[in-house]
């Protein structure tokens, strides 16, 4: 197993969200944003419509971003394979090791009972896109000391994965 980071940061502005997003992405970054009444669907592009919604997470092979409102600010969650150097990222609990592990991940069907207006899946330039063309896997931060796994991040899985 690899080794990984677990980190949080809060208080953050919508901006400052933003701003965190456009540093982190790559050109194969995903985005699922929710609100209360809504969900983007996992979009190729931030969904500017949803942002910064109540909550959210982008995701690409290297990391993944989570984002959450918590009164009038925002706190985020990063889960990453590769070392981070961004300030105001605390690790969440110093004296643990993370070890990382990729898995498959799988789509629920477009047609899935649990999306009363069914799950979208959009592009670059905001189609409509066929969720077999999405390589996303999911990825365990799992702590050594306990062998505990605390979360699953989503990433994006190479053709050769």
């Amino acid at each position: 197993m690899n080794t990984g980071f677990v980190g949080a940061r809060s208080p953050l502005s919508p901006d400052e969200v933003k701003k965190l997003l456009e540093k982190l992405a790559t050109e194969d970054s995903y985005y699922f944003v929710r609100s209360p009444h809504a969900v983007s669907g996992i979009c190729m592009k931030l969904p500017e419509e949803f942002f910064p919604g109540f909550e959210g997470q982008m995701f690409n092979a290297d990391r993944e971003l989570r984002w959450k409102k918590q009164g009038s600010a925002y706190q985020a969650l990063l889960l990453s394979r590769v070392e981070v150097d961004l300030e105001g990222f605390e690790p969440l609990d110093k004296d643990c090791e993370w070890q990382i592990c990729d898995r498959a991940a799988y789509f629920h069907r477009l047609d899935e009972p649990k999306f009363p207006k069914t799950f979208v899946y959009k592009g670059e330039k905001n189609q409509k896109i066929v969720s077999n063309n999405i390589s996303i896997g999911q990825r365990y931060f799992q702590e050594k000391r306990t062998a505990t796994v605390h979360f699953v991040a989503l990433t994006v899985r190479s053709i050769n994965d």
